[in-house]
């Protein structure tokens, strides 16, 4: 099990409070003072980050999800760095949410309160403050845990010397916020659902919107891979009706034609989602990352950055359209607006948005010259001048995944 910290009574940017606002988290490598790198998980992560030998309550994807990049000798290397990452609150994880105990005894459910990405990154700010760590040397994450390390940046300017938002961008376009809405629609239209309170010993109800959920986590595959990965990987190959799950019912004329492969990836994926993840933490998680906006509060986004005097590494994928490398260099050129030191890389990728998590190889250097030397890093940016001045802060990096 992970070990968690209470923070005590906590308000949320929604105007709502818990009485005692719980993080389970997960620490690497020794801190000497000033080599803490905050890690931020994406939507459906968790504490969890590296180290495939440790044991605790998560599994499939949020199991050391990170590990080709996190560890010992490795791109964040925790020989040299001491690494925190925490489950955000409204996960499920061991942090609190609509899954954990609420005053009267029972799952909160619903009645926990909204929470945005600001929320993670205050109670974030009191976890380190509970671990003596009054200064963070990187805050790194990716897709909506690059927001995550961006809100960092915006709220805790004076604490963070680099961040590092990988596959994320300002705010979400119309398009995966209209995606999203049909995702949480799934999971609401699910009769399992029952208003979000699914908790309880209720046989109708089984183990929630197992359905659903499923149905929502297809969605979000859908999202997460590219056009041509998917052509690539699955084309309009038939896996035989043999191979399909019995999760979903079959309308009467799908004995005619194909069960095709990518069905059944997305059949099997959806389905062990749902067996791992909670249904309205994925509601509140979906609508932390579809409210975020850089520029909240302020004028523009370089506004929102202009007390931030560290440096930053954005890094973009050419086949992630979830979050688009030209959102990536609009968030560059808003650290530049506000005369930030910032790199661009761009990684020629075909396999989409999850390319930062699959493609270790070509994600790590850059990371890993970046928090050792900033923008001057050799794998950051070629361009570097001897004083440190970039002439040209985009910088691509051009790699493919299925070169095999």
């Amino acid at each position: 099990m992970s070990p968690t910290v209470s923070l005590g009574h906590f308000e949320f940017d929604c105007g709502e409070s818990v009485p005692d606002l719980t993080l389970a988290y997960e620490t690497y490598g020794e801190f000497d003072g000033d080599n803490a790198v905050l890690v931020c998980h994406a939507l459906t992560g968790s504490q969890h980050v590296a180290g495939r030998r440790r044991r605790d309550d998560t599994a499939g994807q949020a199991a050391a999800w990170w590990d080709d990049i996190v560890g010992p000798g490795k791109a964040i290397d925790t020989n040299e760095y001491h690494v925190v990452c925490a489950n955000v609150p409204g996960s499920c994880y061991g942090s609190s949410g609509p899954l954990s105990e609420g005053p009267d005894g029972e799952p909160w459910g619903t009645d926990f309160p909204a929470v945005t990405v600001g929320d993670w990154t205050r109670a974030q700010r009191r976890l380190l403050d509970e671990l003596g760590i009054p200064h963070l040397h990187a805050a790194v994450g990716g897709s909506v845990g690059g927001m995550n390390a961006l809100e960092w940046a915006k709220r805790h300017p004076d604490h963070v010397d680099r961040v590092v938002p990988i596959a994320t961008g300002a705010r979400l376009d119309a398009q995966c916020l209209a995606l999203e809405a049909i995702a949480r629609r799934a999971i609401t239209t699910d009769a399992a659902w029952a208003g979000g309170d699914y908790y309880g010993d209720d046989p109708a109800l089984d183990d929630g919107p197992t359905q659903g959920l499923a149905l929502a986590r297809q969605i979000g595959h859908v999202m997460y891979l590219s056009k041509s990965s998917m052509e690539k990987k699955f084309g309009r190959r038939s896996a035989g009706m043999d191979a399909a799950r019995d999760s979903f019912d079959l309308d009467p004329a799908a004995g005619f034609f194909p069960y095709r492969d990518v069905e059944s990836y997305l059949d099997y994926n959806g389905e062990r989602f749902a067996e791992r993840f909670d249904a309205n933490s994925y509601l509140y998680l979906t609508r932390a990352m579809d409210s975020y906006d850089l520029a909240a509060g302020y004028d523009s986004d370089a506004d929102a950055l202009a007390a931030f005097d560290g440096e930053a590494l954005v890094l973009s994928f050419t086949g992630d359209w979830h979050f688009t490398v030209e959102q990536g260099e609009s968030l560059a050129e808003a650290f530049r607006t506000a005369d930030g030191r910032v790199a661009h890389n761009v990684v020629e990728s075909s396999h989409g948005h999850d390319a930062f998590l699959v493609e270790p190889e070509h994600v790590g250097p850059p990371v890993s010259d970046f928090l050792a030397d900033g923008v001057r890093g050799r794998a950051v940016s070629d361009t570097a001048t001897e004083d440190g001045d970039d002439e040209s802060d985009f910088a691509p990096v051009h790699t493919s995944l299925f070169s095999t």
